[in-house]
C-alpha cells in the first residue's frame, strides 16, 4: 500500500502528522484528493475540512481538521498544510461557532466602511465553513 507523510501546521502549532493513504481537502477551484505519488503542487486552500485516511485504516476525529484557509504544498512521498488557523475535528464546538456566527451577523448588520464589511463578510466565510465542517464529521461513519 503507497502511503506518505502529512503534516498539518498552523501558525500555532503542529496539528496533525502522520501517514496516510488518502487526503482530501478544500482547494481553490474545488476539493482535491491527495494519493502517494501525485504530482508537485502548490496551491492556496479555502476554509473547510481537510479529511485523512490513515495508512493503517484506522478513523477517529483527530483525522479531521478544520482549516480557515491557506497553502498546501504535495510532493510525492510529503504532503504538508500550511493552515492560517487549523482546529482539530475533536476541539469543533457547534454552538460557540453558531454563537460567533450570530455575533458577526449583528457586527455585519451595523458596519458601515467598505474595509469593516469586507473583514466581516470574510468571518462570516470561515464560519460558514467550520459549520459545515463540524455538520460533516458528525454525519461521517466510525
Amino acid at each position: 500500500m503507497n502511503t506518505f507523510q502529512i503534516d498539518v501546521v498552523s501558525a500555532e502549532e503542529l496539528i496533525y502528522s502522520g501517514q496516510a493513504r488518502f487526503v482530501a481537502l478544500p482547494g481553490e477551484a474545488g476539493e482535491l484528493g491527495i494519493l502517494a505519488g501525485h504530482t508537485p503542487l502548490i496551491t492556496r486552500i479555502k476554509p473547510g475540512a481537510v479529511r485523512i485516511e490513515r495508512a493503517d485504516g484506522g478513523a477517529t476525529e483527530d483525522d479531521f481538521v478544520f482549516v480557515a484557509g491557506g497553502v498546501l504544498e504535495v510532493q510525492p512521498k510529503h504532503v504538508t498544510v500550511l493552515a492560517d488557523t487549523a482546529i482539530r475535528g475533536k476541539d469543533l464546538d457547534e454552538a460557540k461557532a453558531q454563537e460567533a456566527l450570530k455575533l458577526a451577523q449583528e457586527n455585519r448588520a451595523h458596519a458601515k466602511e467598505v474595509q469593516d464589511i469586507a473583514v466581516v463578510e470574510g468571518e462570516l466565510a470561515m464560519l460558514a465553513a467550520q459549520l459545515a465542517a463540524i455538520r460533516k464529521l458528525r454525519n461521517r461513519p466510525h
